[in-house]
């Protein structure tokens, strides 16, 4: 044999010694229980990964089920808004009806009020610039004693027509 051919066979020799002696210290259990220990947490990962996926579905699940519920609240919050709005609007509106029809009724009082008072002054004015002229008159036409009478009994006339 060769030195070449020798050294392989010795190389070959260690080796199968080197794996008989692994053998016989059990290395092949230990990296077997080492894959199984390995491959039981890669498994129990999986698994606690699926239950924290279904978790978070259950919570997304839930987490949009209160959106739903936030949002329709939200509508029927804008849409109460809107029918109190409208409803003001209509009060206010009706109001302010009400308000310029007192003002009119009040303006129209005023000026019916005014007219009355006005008339009531003119024919004031007319009876004394009346009598002031029939006096005048009586005064020139008749004497001061008669005078006194015809005024007296002028005066009883006009108050018993006016009132």
């Amino acid at each position: 044999m060769d030195a070449t051919a020798q050294a392989t066979w010795w190389i070959f020799a260690a080796l199968i010694m080197f794996l008989a002696l692994l053998g016989y210290l059990g290395v092949h259990k230990m990296l077997a229980k080492a894959l199984d220990s390995r491959a039981d947490r890669i498994r129990n990962e999986l698994d606690e990964a699926r239950e924290l996926r279904e978790e978070a579905q259950g919570v997304l699940a839930e987490l949009q089920r209160k959106r739903r519920e936030a949002e329709e609240e939200a509508e029927q919050i804008v849409a109460a808004a809107k029918r109190e709005a409208e409803s003001i609007r209509k009060e206010a509106s009706e109001k302010s009806h009400e308000y310029v029809e007192r003002r009119t009724a009040s303006a129209e009082q005023k000026i019916a009020q005014a007219e009355t008072d006005a008339i009531s002054a003119v024919r004031n004015r007319a009876i004394e610039i009346a009598t002031a002229a029939a006096r005048r008159v009586i005064a020139e036409s008749v004497g001061p004693e008669k005078q006194q009478q015809i005024i007296d009994e002028s005066l009883s006339t006009i108050r018993t027509k006016l009132h």
